[in-house]
């Protein structure tokens, strides 16, 4: 897996090493081209701080990986995600903080407690033109917790499912993303 770090938390590295995959990490400004000759079966988009729309390199560079090789973006890889595919991002009047942030499947209609952290979401409007679909939303507000993009090989999530927030954790994205890669995607 090629891991591009944000900000990327060592949690996100274990979950994968966890499921039997190698990680190689590339530093935030890699160029996709660089990634994609790595010879990866995936690329990891992790974490990180800040307005995901000042990342105008790392957008493109998303943009160019999403389609040609499965991809997951986790909080600030998910809004970039977003922004890559031709959605937007807004300032929350608060953000989530915490580990206590209900994240509701709406493929499943299972909520989740998730860990979060982040200032900007995904404005869900302006999914619509898009490849991306809406596939979590945050129970209290409604805010996009999650996008898949069936046609690109590729989702993402607003929170960390690594981080174990609840009794029943959103962990199993990382096996979603091993089986996308080919693998059997078991801890």
């Amino acid at each position: 897996v090629a891991l591009r770090d944000y900000g990327c938390k060592k949690s996100i590295i274990t979950g994968l090493m966890q499921r039997g995959c190698a990680v190689t990490l590339y530093p935030h400004d890699t160029p996709a081209e660089a990634v994609l000759a790595g010879g990866h079966d995936g690329v990891m988009l992790s974490n990180g701080p800040g307005d995901p729309a000042e990342n105008a390199f790392e957008i493109a560079q998303i943009k160019k990986l999403m389609g040609g090789i499965p991809v997951f973006g986790i909080c600030l890889g998910h809004q970039m995600m977003a922004l890559a595919q031709g959605a937007r991002t807004a300032k929350m009047k608060f953000g989530h903080r915490g580990a206590n942030q209900p994240a509701k499947d709406l493929k499943t209609g299972r909520v989740y407690i998730t860990s979060q952290n982040h200032g900007y979401a995904v404005e869900g409007a302006s999914l619509a033109g898009t490849p991306g679909e809406l596939r979590f939303v945050n129970v209290n507000d409604g805010s996009v917790e999650g996008v898949d993009y069936p046609g690109l090989n590729a989702f993402s999530v607003q929170f960390h499912p690594e981080a174990h927030a609840g009794p029943l954790d959103s962990g199993a994205l990382f096996d979603r993303f091993t089986a996308l890669m080919g693998g059997e995607g078991h801890a």
